[in-house]
């Protein structure tokens, strides 16, 4: 028997606002998060032809993944991909001030942030140089290394141990849910 069709605007509708505050949390950044989301929903409507659940847990699950898995791609590029939305002509909501600041309260950015400034300066200093240089800075581990003169596998070695040490004091679960290919 041949799985019902998906009702991508119905499918939207109920999990717009959960699926935006996901992404918001995630990347801090609404512009980001709504990147993230406009794509989503374009990848869903792309691949609602192969969809085959049959409930509404169902159909939410396999939004979120693919939420998550636009977010992985995101953490590994540095961007968002907008290929879907393009095929589309999709565009994302406009940036207002208005929507910045829902987006911000809904998703509780201004909080997060204070617990990211806490979780950072937790920190051992080197950590948080190395942290610093590659993450804001955008430095190449070469460069970090050379920077904090020490080789570049142990550069690599304080990215990870702050980058691991920063999931565990902020949202584990979280961060492991969006790694998930």
């Amino acid at each position: 028997m041949p799985a019902p069709s998906l009702d991508i605007a119905a499918l939207v509708a109920r999990h717009r606002d959960d699926l935006l505050v996901f992404l918001a949390r995630r990347t801090a950044d609404p512009e980001v998060a709504l990147d993230l989301w406009s794509e989503t929903f374009a990848q869903a409507t792309l691949s609602a032809g192969r969809y085959r659940g049959t409930t509404d847990a169902e159909a939410g699950a396999w939004l979120f993944q693919i939420a998550r898995h636009q977010l992985s791609h995101y953490y590994r590029r540095g961007q968002a991909e907008r290929r879907a939305m393009q095929r589309l002509g999709i565009e994302r909501p406009p940036v207002t001030p208005e929507l910045e600041a829902d987006v911000v309260r809904r998703a509780g950015l201004s909080e997060l942030r204070g617990e990211l400034r806490e979780a950072v300066a937790a920190l051992s200093d080197d950590v948080r140089e190395a942290l610093t240089l590659r993450v804001i800075d955008e430095l190449p581990y070469s460069d970090v290394a050379d920077r904090l003169s020490i080789s570049e596998p142990a550069a690599r070695a304080r990215m990870s141990r702050g980058l691991k040490t920063l999931a565990d004091l902020l949202d584990p679960r979280g961060v492991q849910e969006a790694l998930q290919p």
